[in-house]
C-alpha cells in the first residue's frame, strides 16, 4: 500500500511523473510578472526538499534561467509549467500545484508579489498577502 502522504503528479503528455512523499506544504500563490507570463495568470507552488521529490523523465525537463536568482523547469515535449528554483545551491524546489492529481489536502499558506498581480483580477483575503517575497 502506498504512503498516504505520498503525492503523485504528471506534465500535461505524460513524459514528465513525480512523486513528493511527504505532507504538502501550504501554497505559495506568486502574482509576480514573471511567473504571470510563464503561466497565463499566476503560479501556485509547494515547496518540498529535493530529496523528497521522486522525478521520471528528468531527460524531458527543460531548466530557464528566468532571472540571476532562479530557473524554471517545465516539460520539453507540452510545455507544462513544473518547477521553480533558487540558482544558490538550495535544496528547495518549488513544485507547481496544477500537476498533482486530486486529492492533494494542501491549502494556501500566503500570497507574493500582490502588488505585480494583474489588473483584471482581485486577491482573495484566504491568506496573508505580501507585496514582494514576504
Amino acid at each position: 500500500m502506498a504512503n498516504p502522504s505520498t503525492h503523485t503528479g504528471s506534465c500535461l503528455c505524460g513524459a514528465v511523473t513525480y512523486a513528493v512523499a511527504v505532507e504538502l506544504e501550504p501554497i505559495v500563490i506568486c502574482h509576480c510578472t514573471m511567473c504571470r507570463r510563464q503561466t497565463g495568470h499566476f503560479l501556485a507552488t509547494t515547496n518540498a526538499a529535493a530529496a523528497d521529490l521522486a522525478l521520471s523523465g528528468a531527460e524531458h525537463v527543460r531548466w530557464y534561467q528566468s532571472s540571476e536568482q532562479a530557473e524554471r523547469g517545465f516539460c520539453g515535449t507540452c510545455g507544462s509549467v513544473l518547477f521553480w528554483r533558487r540558482r544558490n545551491g538550495s535544496d528547495r524546489v518549488a513544485i507547481a500545484m496544477g500537476g498533482f492529481d486530486l486529492p492533494t489536502g494542501a491549502t494556501i499558506g500566503r500570497h507574493i508579489f500582490v502588488a505585480e498581480k494583474g489588473d483584471y483580477y482581485e486577491v482573495e483575503a484566504d491568506a496573508p498577502q505580501f507585496e514582494g517575497d514576504d
